[in-house]
């Protein structure tokens, strides 16, 4: 039971989890995550998509900004602002040219003026593991849950990830944001009427 666990140990064990898969796995779940990502209306709507660079141990999300590029959309990645604990949307161009390593060694653009919250349609939200009903718990620094609670930001968060990482229960706060959907390589959750879903602002 789940519900007895603490963060720590369920971090751990879904560490264990990620780390257990194959290579082979995670090419094929990343592939097909991304695939229903990308023919959802949310992503066929969203103007401007911001979207997390993925690490080797993360569900890979380059065919998703590739997307959006080639369609014309502004695409931004989180570029981490240790000092005040936060994250800033940067647009970028390019997943080869133009980026850094951050402070806990994720790729972001290296410069860029940051874009307004509320021009942020659809933000793709990575996590160490997710609930059925839209729960996240991520790695315990907070980031996205600053993030997402900021009132100029009225898009849609989606979480992204291996079905692997879909337990039925977290030890969650008050203060952990819960996404609007969830989309792994089984599966397009949705957790928002279809009245509240962004996706037709002017």
């Amino acid at each position: 039971m789940t519900e007895s666990l603490s963060k720590a140990e369920i971090r751990r064990i879904l560490r264990q989890r990620l780390a257990g898969m194959t290579d082979e796995q995670r090419r094929l779940g990343s592939a097909a995550a991304c695939a229903l990502l990308l023919n959802t209306p949310e992503f066929a709507a969203a103007r401007t998509v911001m979207i997390y660079l993925s690490t080797p141990a993360e569900l890979d999300t380059a065919p998703i900004a590739l997307r959006a590029l080639h369609e014309g959309k502004t695409v931004a990645a989180p570029v981490v602002d240790p000092q005040q604990r936060r994250l800033l949307p940067v647009a970028l161009t390019s997943l080869h040219e133009g980026l850094r390593i951050g402070p806990y060694g994720i790729r972001e653009p290296a410069a860029g003026t940051p874009l307004p919250l509320h021009l942020l349609d659809l933000v793709i939200v990575p996590a160490l593991g997710f609930t059925p009903d839209g729960g996240r718990i991520g790695r315990g620094m907070g980031y996205y849950d600053r993030f997402l609670a900021q009132r100029e930001f009225a898009g849609i968060a989606c979480g992204l990830g291996f079905e692997q990482q879909v337990m039925e229960k977290l030890p969650l706060l008050d203060h952990d944001m819960r996404l609007g959907m969830l989309v792994t390589d089984r599966a397009v959750r949705r957790f928002l009427p279809p009245d509240a879903r962004r996706t037709d602002r002017p």
